[in-house]
């Protein structure tokens, strides 16, 4: 039976449908490109083509903030804004006040459950906006909401706040844990899905392609590229992979870098509708799930590799197999799906290189040079810490010292424009002016701002550069360019009819689109507008 909600206008009563489970879908480092440069690989019952073919799709969707990490990603999804309010400003960041850098979702007040490690020592606390999911729980109490991830963090912060539960897969022992921020013990059908030892059972086969490997090369990069990382133990970045051998090396969270962590965290998210009778209750539900994979397989062999493709090839029939599964469990049309990315990722640079294109990447010895500078300037080096392409600066010594907080970051900013491949440099008191602007007038950087938690200086880089060595073998993601901004949005299921535009949105568009679909409140600091194809199209 589907839920209604009655609606009143100028005394005429309208009927209106809501999904019975609104499923989120965050594949970690996918690129909008991937769903057109590999369609020719993807099977026509499988996940991406269904979305294409039935859902809304956004062809030109971005970011609207640097920097385009995970942690910052996930949070600015559901909660409709960026860090500068949420405050999620990187997957870590140097906190001050402890005089150290600390994790984005770390919470020392819990306890891991689920294991004996301290990989469940994580919450949602360190965000500071509401989210879309926490909303629907305050609107709707009886509605569970539940994160999955193999990442801690692409599991918390979707599931936001008041998440009934979030699950994260640990490292070493393989089973999916949690924290006592959200319960004391596992539910017996977690326990009963880790006694299974899945992480063992993926692991015990090797990865080879899911296409025969000529398939493949029109559209990626040859198999044996020198701009390849390559897993411990192996001196070639080349298929097959003996996951078997390579597991005595890099342990169970080897199964992280492949495409088996997509097939567990399905695995585990079947379960959890099963289980938990998500989408089959009198309200609205919740699943929250993130592709993790695809971001480790992204890092180590980049963009053009066989080994992402094979990624989305197989993660393309397993969504359709899971989207078959939802039809029979939750039923055709009773359940929402939105899917999109936390950010997307740039080309190896030495691949772009070989091709005669500019690119290369940024060395942290550069800071050594301007403690010297400032030394030599002012009589101290400054430097607190750098990270993120922040920097921060002592402000203990710079008050002990009786030293001008401004002269001091104009002369660091001005010296490091003069330094590759550094192309802007924004101090905090610029940003923080700024910010006086309004939202929709501020720079990328500025709309990531946070000031307790950021630097007093930050550093953007010439395009197609990235954190690291110029020699690096794979590649990151971070900026405000383009290749790292554009991901995919696209809805499917319940009232959702087919289509595309073109028009650009922004990934904070997600959330008050679905305030609108689920008739609750905006997340607290969302900063986003609703996506009115999908929106208006409800209503007709």
């Amino acid at each position: 039976m589907k839920n209604f909600l009655f609606v009143f206008f100028s005394g005429v009563e309208f009927l209106i449908a809501q999904p019975k489970l609104v499923v989120g879908i965050v594949v970690d480092q996918m690129k909008y490109e991937y769903l057109e440069r590999f369609e020719p690989l993807y099977s026509k019952n499988g996940g991406f083509a269904r979305l294409l073919s039935e859902g809304f799709f956004y062809k030109n969707a971005h970011y609207n903030y640097a920097p385009t990490y995970t942690g910052p990603g996930h949070a600015s999804i559901y909660t409709g804004s960026t860090p500068m309010y949420h405050g999620i400003v990187g997957n870590d960041w140097y906190d001050r006040s402890r005089g150290k850098s600390v994790y984005c979702a770390e919470d020392e007040t819990v306890k891991t459950v689920g294991d004996d490690s301290r990989e469940g020592l994580m919450s949602c606390r360190p965000l500071l906006a509401s989210t879309i999911t926490d909303e629907l729980k305050l609107q709707s109490p009886n509605s569970k909401v539940i994160g999955i991830s193999v990442k801690d963090r692409g599991s918390i912060f979707p599931a936001g706040h008041a998440a009934d539960a979030a699950y994260w897969l640990a490292d070493e022992s393989g089973r999916f844990i949690t924290s006592t921020y959200y319960m004391n013990s596992l539910p017996k059908w977690v326990s009963d899905f880790n006694r299974q030892n899945l992480v063992d059972k993926y692991l015990s086969q090797n990865w080879t392609t899911a296409l025969p490997l000529s398939a493949y090369l029109p559209y990626t990069d040859a198999d044996d590229s020198p701009h390849e990382g390559t897993f411990t133990g192996m001196a070639k970045a080349v298929f097959p992979y003996p996951l078997p051998a390579l597991r005595q090396k890099g342990g169970r969270k080897l199964i992280k870098g492949t495409p088996y962590g997509n097939s567990i965290v399905l695995d585990f998210a079947k379960e959890a509708v099963k289980q938990e009778k998500l989408g089959l209750r009198s309200v609205t539900d919740f699943l929250a799930i993130s592709f993790s994979s695809p971001d480790y397989i992204g890092h180590m062999f980049g963009p053009r590799s066989v080994e992402v493709a094979d990624n989305y090839v197989r993660l393309d029939r397993e969504l359709g197999e899971f989207f078959d599964f939802l039809d029979k469990t939750v039923g055709k049309g009773n359940y929402l799906v939105f899917l999109t990315a936390d950010h997307a990722v740039a080309d190896i640079p030495s691949f772009l290189t070989e091709r005669r294109v500019p690119a290369g990447g940024f060395d942290y010895a550069l800071v050594n040079d301007l403690k010297k500078y400032l030394f030599d300037t002012f009589g101290d080096s400054l430097i607190e810490s750098a990270t993120n392409l922040n920097i921060y600066l002592n402000h203990g010594t710079l008050k002990a010292k009786k030293l001008d907080y401004l002269k001091v970051m104009e002369s660091a900013k001005y010296f490091l424009l003069t330094k590759n491949p550094i192309i802007h440099v924004f101090t905090a008191q610029e940003i923080t002016q700024s910010h006086a602007m309004g939202f929709n007038y501020l720079s990328e950087t500025a709309r990531s701002y946070f000031y307790r938690r950021s630097g007093d200086l930050v550093m953007v880089l010439e395009p197609a550069h990235i954190e690291g060595s110029s020699g690096r073998r794979g590649t990151t993601h971070g900026s405000m360019y383009a290749y790292d901004t554009r991901v995919p949005i696209v809805f499917y299921g319940a009232g959702i009819k087919a289509g595309s535009a073109s028009r650009r949105v922004h990934i904070t568009d997600i959330a008050p689109t679905l305030a609108l679909l689920l008739k609750t409140s905006f997340p607290n600091a969302c900063m986003g507008n609703p996506l009115v194809e999908i929106t208006d199209a409800q209503s007709k």
